[in-house]
């Protein structure tokens, strides 16, 4: 039944298109270009109907009454009720930033050589002191500076 409603639907959309299209436009004669009243307009004397106005009237009524039922059908047919928004998921709750995190131990940095394994080297701290058996870092000379 849909898909009848809905071709005649489309049958009756295009006519009502080419019918609005070949009637002429209100005041279409030479006195409308200079602001005379036309034959055929909103409120003014009214001429009597032609074949291609009763045709508009009658598609037009059509329209709506086709498109009211597909809209009907359209709702009954639904298999979920309710709104697109009650049936969206629940977001989880927000939460706040994101805490640093603070590094448990010594700094360290994991260096992987081509081909070899991985290796985790302790990085140096400003003014700590080397650990038992381990060299004190080189001190280097300050860089020279152009003069």
């Amino acid at each position: 039944m849909t898909i009848v409603l809905t071709i005649i639907h489309v049958i009756v959309c295009f006519f009502l298109v080419v019918v609005v299209l070949q009637q002429s436009g209100k005041a279409a004669d030479l006195a409308g270009a200079f602001g005379g009243m036309g034959s055929q307009t909103a409120f003014g004397p009214r001429g009597s109907a032609t074949v291609l106005s009763k045709a508009t009237t009658i598609a037009a009524a059509l329209f709506m009454v086709t498109s009211l039922t597909l809209a009907i059908m359209a709702t009954r047919n639904a298999t979920a009720s309710g709104s697109v928004l009650e049936r969206q998921k629940a977001l989880p709750p927000k939460t706040g930033p994101a805490k640093p995190v603070v590094p448990s131990g010594k700094p360290s940095i994991s260096v992987t050589p081509d081909g070899g394994s991985t290796t985790t080297v302790p990085l140096p701290t400003p003014g700590a002191k080397p650990a038992a058996g381990q060299q004190a870092p080189a001190k280097q000379p300050p860089a020279p500076t152009k003069k």
